[in-house]
């Protein structure tokens, strides 16, 4: 085929010469028609065709938007490059209009089908993420009743799991010889100081028997009413150290409690925790601070607001799930450990803006996917677009467009378009042809 046309461009050229000799030979100037390649009309014609990296005119330099088809084909390249007939790609600049890969739509048709257009701008992508979860205990709201002291616990004042307690109510009440003894020390050291009339030592004397009982972990209440009174009691009725809920009760009436053992441990319900499962390909656009909606199962019509506070750093292997940990204040205690939730957890808030269309304005043809850019008067530019993040019905243009290019978003009239338009979306996507 080249050959074919290598020959005819010949013979061309052959006949356009004679008519140049001819012509000259007679003393008449030669049409426009029968120059040739070699006369001083096409010279100077091809002295003012812009070189690769100049402008037409020789003016102030523009810059090249992109390269198309020299044969008028719907094909544009980013770079120069010959066709399969070895022909250069020509230049076309900022401000030029490139009729020939744009499609042209009658203006009546155009407001027939109600083609509507919308500037390509910068905005916030966000995109809610599914998960499902259950309620569990805030871990820094726990505290655990441990004794430092072997006892035997007389009395059980909280004395079934669940139970709510306040802050100083008492949860049991205990006899120790070991606190025995650290009561009379400071209550003897207490009167060793009023009979001697506060001799030099004395004061260290009461603070190292204060600091015993501290060690033991008693109450500062004990300890003052111990110093003012001076009273030894026999048995201590041991405060609770926080509000809340019993949630593990590991004694009962009567026992011998160790140095070390765990007796009770209270959980603040205030605020709680829900554990969600977020699939794997959804788990990179979780952060730390974005905003989270929780519906309980149990609860129907309510939803809860909190924050993602953590990422888990693993995956669980059988479900290719990540755990996402998402705080909520509790204040009515309506949330249960373990309460099935439905999360949606808004990300993307929190991302740098960037440039895109309403996801319509998009149409994927496989292996590209490509935009038409409003261009006026019922011309429309196919234009090959980078897709990146989705969010609130819009998706991001990493490359292809502009922003403030006005884009068609109804494309609904692609499906019954004039046969020109389809002609060149199917030019415009097809693979070129091997050279």
């Amino acid at each position: 085929m080249r050959t074919i046309f290598f020959v005819l461009a010949i013979a061309i050229a052959g006949a356009a010469g004679g008519v140049l000799g001819y012509r000259a030979g007679t003393g008449a100037w030669p049409g426009p028609g029968a120059l040739g390649r070699d006369s001083p009309v096409h010279a100077a014609a091809a002295s003012e065709t812009p070189a690769p990296g100049a402008t037409p005119g020789g003016g102030q330099a523009r810059k090249v938007r992109y390269y198309r088809n020299p044969m008028g084909l719907p094909d544009t390249s980013p770079t120069p490059k010959k066709d399969w007939m070895g022909m250069d790609y020509i230049a076309v600049y900022e401000g030029e209009e490139a009729d020939d890969s744009s499609v042209k739509v009658g203006i009546e048709r155009v407001q027939r089908v109600g083609v509507r257009t919308a500037p390509a701008e910068r905005r916030v992508l966000t995109q809610p993420v599914r998960a499902a979860g259950a309620v569990q205990l805030d871990e820094r709201r726990i505290k655990s009743v441990t004794l430092r002291f072997e006892g035997y616990i007389e009395k059980l004042f909280a004395n079934a799991t669940e139970q709510s307690v306040r802050e100083g109510e008492p949860l049991f009440r205990v006899y120790s010889q070991p606190l025995q003894l650290a009561q009379v020390d400071l209550a003897f050291a207490l009167r060793e100081n009023k009979a001697r009339g506060t001799p030099p030592d004395a004061d260290r004397v009461v603070e190292a028997a204060m600091v015993r009982m501290r060690n033991l972990g008693v109450p500062e209440s004990r300890i003052r009413a111990v110093r003012e009174t001076g009273a030894n009691p026999r048995t201590l009725d041991w405060p609770a150290p926080m509000s809340g809920v019993i949630v593990e009760k590991k004694v009962i009436e009567g026992q011998r409690a160790q140095a070390g053992d765990e007796l009770f441990r209270i959980a603040d319900l205030g605020t709680v925790w829900i554990i969600a499962e977020v699939p794997e390909q959804d788990l990179g656009r979780v952060r730390v601070g974005d905003r989270a909606t929780a519906r309980l199962r149990a609860l129907p019509g309510e939803t809860r607001e909190g924050r993602v506070t953590f990422v888990y750093t693993r995956l669980k292997n059988e479900t290719r799930t990540g755990r996402v940990r998402i705080e909520l204040p509790n204040p009515d205690l309506g949330l249960k450990v373990d309460m099935y939730a439905d999360v949606t957890i808004e990300t993307g808030a929190g991302e740098a803006m960037a440039v895109a269309v309403p996801d319509a304005a998009v149409i994927d043809a496989g292996a590209r996917q490509v935009a038409f850019v409003a261009k006026g008067e019922g011309r429309f530019e196919p234009r090959a677009v980078k897709l990146g993040r989705r969010g609130d019905g819009y998706v991001e243009i990493l490359e292809g467009l502009r922003e403030g290019e006005e884009i068609v978003v109804a494309a609904a009239f692609l499906i019954d378009a004039e046969s020109n338009l389809k002609a060149a979306l199917q030019g415009f996507v097809q693979p070129e042809p091997p050279k």
